[in-house]
């Protein structure tokens, strides 16, 4: 026996980046070769192409991109889509009033006539993957012959061919070439999206953001993240601009739901589009990702949000207006400040030096491989640390810029051929903007610059007009752009921009743009001055892993590409003496319960239901009302509103966060700790039935007793 675990510490050693069973975000083609036989090892009931099929249906065309950022899933037949309360925040936000507060009060439509339009919104399905690797390195090796801006357009049509190859004449797809394992592989994604989504139910924030701030990225959780929307189709069943005339989308798949829950052990596995991760980092840029990039976010939005929290909890307006830049703000800010935790915690920098070292030392085994991957490591950390300092000054100036929101429609002004074409432009802007809170944030986001930035070769000409035409004080500055920019309102635009003598270089805003921007040029020449030399590198440290680990299949990186993660249901020990169970239950929902903190009210209707033990089918076999659970898939953002399947491919519950002692997950997954937080659905069913009234959606889905 203590051979055998020599023998396997020995075999970790020499291949650092092997993936367990539970770490992974698996590319879809590759299952069958890759994954299949281990999923099955650890549970799985399925087939590969089951999973994913381009001639047959398959779990992968249920599964859809959702808006921007997120993943959803179509649960019936007539296109019914289940995704996060947080994913569908911005569109419910956007629908909302102070007359219909829909984030506040929740929405149901109570027949698909209710349903509400959401402008923008968008869906999309995969249709299938193309390796195109071998066209794309042939390709690149031409473009260096070409070299300069000819290698580029030289890619840049190249890839566009294979685009265009890839859709033929169908209008309705869409297609992109992405790279993976940084450039040593491509695949041509082909994709359709669907333009007419329309919302049909969300629970009040008090269930769906239940916990608020102060349970993002906590366990134990007791948030019923969810929200339901519709897609629809032209007649043909084709993608199509909203209209009366469209008709729910008929899916090629959607999942069924299964309500007989689960257990420790149970498999599981998850279906999304995760975002992005850097497993693959070296140790200086483990450093760089703290010290350059969480730090100075971390500063700067505590900053505005302590200003935007005082003044949403002040106005219900503003409320609105501001939850889910909030939202979108503060879950950022709090990943930053969890990973840099868990950086001190779990020694990562230090880690990824040791494993830089092992494969150092395997390239150093043969003339041929140092020659080829002798000094990549050592390229990518002296590019990394020479950057530092400039990186760290362009994200407090990008956190500065992007948060004067007043610099939006200036900067649009400067586009804008007309008022038309800048009303037009700014309509979701204006509706969602607050001049007053704006001018406190500026004033905030300005003196938090000012104390963190002090090169003098980073300090924007803003701060010698400061000094200059208002005696250092930047209150007066900000109050004096404020007073006189025409940008704060829509009418005020409008009537400026209607007169032809107006200028809208001459407004104080404008000029404010321009002057903090002038260090933007500057800052990024001397971040990218090694940038070619840095992307070789990376290429070459990537193929060397992809060598060392021979057999041993490695994942690629997170791109928004869908992927599949596969791991199983359970709890964890944070800390000595410290266990976490797998699930919650509502019992946790009425002990967390607080009616003088707005991120723990308990609706009266739930508590209704709670004290009658009113849960009907969806309970446990002991009564109580499950709520949330664990598993160790592994996944980042872009996987909030994925599917969570059991082992014969059935709904069991949605994705939507990760948990604190791990939040290094992104840059180096920990078994032991990183754990996946779900909401059951069974609680979702609940909710849209019982809590809800709007059980008559359940007759469409297919669901498992």
């Amino acid at each position: 026996m203590k051979k055998f675990k020599l023998l396997a510490l020995a075999l970790m050693l020499v291949v650092p980046f092997s993936a367990f069973a539970d770490e992974g975000m698996w590319l879809l083609p590759l299952l069958e070769k890759m994954n299949i036989k281990t999923m099955k090892q650890n549970g799985c009931k399925l087939t590969a192409k089951q999973i994913y099929d381009i001639n047959n249906s398959s779990l992968k065309d249920a599964i859809m991109i959702f808006g921007g950022g997120c993943t959803a899933e179509v649960v019936s037949g007539q296109g019914l889509v289940f995704t996060n309360h947080h994913c569908g925040y911005g569109s419910i936000q956007k629908l909302s009033s102070t007359e219909h507060d829909y984030l506040r009060d929740g929405f149901w439509a109570m027949n698909q006539s209710e349903e509400l339009p959401a402008p923008g919104l968008t869906v999309t399905f995969i249709d299938r993957f193309i390796d195109v690797t071998d066209q794309m390195l042939e390709a690149e090796k031409k473009a260096e012959e070409l070299g300069g801006r000819k290698a580029e357009e030289f890619i840049r049509k190249f890839r566009d061919s294979l685009t265009k190859e890839a859709v033929g004449d169908n209008k309705y797809l869409n297609a992109r070439v992405y790279s993976f394992y940084q450039g040593n592989a491509y695949y041509v994604v082909v994709s359709k999206t669907f333009r007419d989504i329309r919302f049909v139910g969300a629970p009040p924030s008090s269930i769906g953001k239940f916990g608020g701030e102060t349970d993002n990225w906590e366990w134990p959780r007791h948030t019923g993240d969810f929200s339901v929307f519709r897609i629809y189709a032209d007649k043909d069943n084709n993608p199509a601009d909203y209209s009366e005339d469209n008709v729910p989308y008929s899916p090629k798949k959607f999942l069924s739901i299964s309500l007989k829950g689960y257990k420790p052990g149970d498999f599981a596995m998850i279906i999304g589009f995760p975002g992005s991760t850097d497993r693959y980092l070296t140790s200086q840029e483990v450093i760089d990702r703290r010290d350059a990039q969480n730090e100075p976010r971390i500063v700067a939005r505590t900053a505005k949000e302590d200003v935007w929290r005082a003044a949403m909890r002040a106005d219900q307006k503003t409320n609105i207006q501001y939850a889910s830049k909030f939202a979108s703000s503060s879950n950022y800010r709090k990943n930053s400040i969890g990973m840099n935790e868990t950086f001190a915690k779990l020694g990562t920098a230090d880690r990824r030096a040791e494993e830089e070292k092992l494969f150092n030392e395997w390239a150093s085994q043969t003339p041929e491989r140092q020659a080829e991957y002798g000094d990549c490591i050592e390229t990518i950390n002296k590019a990394v640390e020479k950057r530092s300092k400039p990186y760290a000054a362009l994200v407090y100036l990008m956190e500065t810029l992007n948060n004067v929101e007043v610099l939006q429609p200036a900067s649009r002004a400067l586009r804008a051929k007309n008022a038309e074409e800048f009303l037009k432009a700014t309509e979701n802007f204006y509706k969602d903007y607050s001049p007053e809170l704006d001018r406190k944030t500026s004033k905030v986001l300005l003196k938090t610059f000012k104390e963190n930035v002090t090169e003098p070769t980073y300090i924007p000409q803003v701060y010698k007009t400061i000094d200059e035409q208002f005696g250092g004080s930047i209150d007066k500055y900000v109050d004096n752009i404020f007073d006189k920019t025409v940008f704060t309102t829509k009418e005020k635009a409008k009537a400026a921009l209607d007169d032809e003598n107006f200028d809208p270089r001459k407004d104080p805003a404008v000029q404010y743009l321009m002057e903090f921007s002038t260090s933007y040029r500057p800052m990024m020449e001397e971040v990218n001055q090694d940038s070619e030399a840095f992307a070789k590198a990376k290429k070459t440290y990537m193929k060397g892993l992809l060598e060392m680990n021979g057999n041993n299949p490695i994942y690629p990186d997170a791109n928004f590409t869908m992927r599949l993660t596969y791991g199983k249901v359970g709890g964890y020990a944070p800390k000595d003496a410290v266990t976490y169970n797998y699930y919650t239950t509502l019992d946790g929902v009425m002990q967390k319960e607080n009616p003088d903190d707005p991120e723990f009210v308990v609706p009266a209707k739930l508590k209704e239901l709670y004290l009658a033990k009113d849960y009907g089918k969806y309970a446990l076999p002991s009564g109580e009302m499950p709520v949330c659970f664990l598993t160790n898939n592994d996944i980042t953002g872009g996987n909030s509103g994925s599917d969570v399947l059991n082992a014969k491919g059935e709904l069991i519950g949605l994705a939507f966060d990760g948990n604190w002692e791990a939040m290094s997950g992104d840059i180096i997954f920990e078994p032991n700790l990183q754990r996946c937080i779900n909401v059951d659905i069974r609680y979702v069913l609940f909710i849209i039935d019982k809590f809800g009234g709007a059980g008559y959606l359940l007759n469409e889905m297919d669901i498992k007793q």
